[in-house]
């Protein structure tokens, strides 16, 4: 499968998560479990690096994995 493709896959993969989460902070958690990074996340929900990096902070000092 070409790069494409698997991004194409990705972001469809990121559209359900985000569809089955309560909140963006949620999705953020979910997709930072899976191992993705900040910018990859904020790219597949169209958000900023920094919103990402803030709400995984958040998380963490909430104990929240």
């Amino acid at each position: 499968m070409d790069n494409d493709k698997l991004d194409d896959v990705a972001r469809l993969l990121a559209v359900l998560i985000k569809l089955q989460t309560p909140t963006q902070a949620e999705a953020i958690r979910e997709m930072s479990r899976s191992g993705l990074g900040p910018t990859r996340i904020a790219q597949l929900l169209g958000t900023t690096p920094n919103t990402v990096n803030v709400t995984i902070g958040k998380s963490k000092k909430k104990g929240t994995p």
